[in-house]
């Protein structure tokens, strides 16, 4: 009779079996990476395209309800990227997805404190900022917060 058990019901202490629940462990986790980074570069993809259209034919057109509507197409990308990124983290084990979420509060802390900071220097003189900026420093912040985190784990 076959054994129908599931792994986890073992002993992984014994050398073996761990080493299956080792292989499966890291199977899923290249199968989640590989999704993720599919389902983030389409949308990146949809975003890149959208922006250059937007650029090239939305600017252009008359004042209206359809040339804000065509100036806004881009943030379907941005969107799908959102969408990427909450069914990533909800594939991933409890670990990794604290840890994330841990990293982008830390850089999401970190860009607040920066943000808030240049506000107080732009009533002293200096050139204000688009909104665009923001991004550009959380995704920095975010960059730094992980590369230091992970130079600290090893």
């Amino acid at each position: 009779m076959l054994d129908t058990m599931p792994l986890e019901a073992y002993d992984v202490k014994h050398p073996l079996l761990h080493e299956i629940a080792t292989m499966n462990a890291n199977t899923h986790e290249r199968r989640v990476g590989k999704a993720y980074l599919r389902e983030l570069g389409i949308s990146f993809a949809v975003y890149a395209i959208l922006l250059v259209a937007t650029i090239l034919y939305g600017r252009p057109m008359q004042e209206g309800v359809l040339r804000t509507v065509v100036l806004l197409s881009p943030m379907l990308g941005f969107c799908l990227m959102l969408w990427a990124i909450a069914r990533h983290l909800n594939r991933v084990d409890e670990y990794l997805r604290r840890y994330l979420l841990e990293s982008f509060a830390l850089a999401a802390a970190l860009t607040a404190g920066l943000t808030f900071s240049y506000g107080f220097l732009e009533t002293a003189g200096y050139p204000r900022l688009s909104m665009f900026a923001v991004w550009m420093v959380l995704g920095a912040t975010t960059a730094l917060v992980c590369t230091v985190r992970a130079l600290r784990q090893r």
